[in-house]
């Protein structure tokens, strides 16, 4: 329950103090993004699972923001940036999705 509050107090300082993003990183910021999502949906879904540990939520969040920009970021170095930021995509689509699917099972049980 910490990492959505820790989400909605975020997403409420943004809108309040609306900070600008550099040029540089404007291309990794959706990644980023995705890549956090991912990570709060898979605590959720440990918490209602009952195995949820806030040092597993942290490595998970940073590494899943820090690899996935990171293979962007080699993307554009090789030219082909689009489509490897297209696969991220996909992958943490399917990850999230995956987690929403069995928060929705188990909150619904169904």
């Amino acid at each position: 329950m910490i990492a959505v509050l820790g989400l909605v107090v975020g997403v409420v300082l943004g809108l309040v103090f609306q900070p600008d993003v550099p040029g540089s990183v404007e291309p990794y910021l959706p990644i980023a993004v995705v890549a956090a999502l991912d990570a709060v949906f898979g605590a959720l879904r440990a918490y209602l699972d009952g195995i949820f540990d806030d040092k597993v939520f942290v490595v998970s969040f940073l590494s899943n923001v820090v690899i996935a920009a990171g293979i962007v970021y080699l993307g554009d170095r090789l030219g082909v940036g689009g489509q490897l930021s297209t696969g991220v995509i996909v992958v943490l689509g399917i990850r999230i999705f995956t987690n929403v699917a069995a928060i929705r099972r188990h909150i619904f049980h169904a």
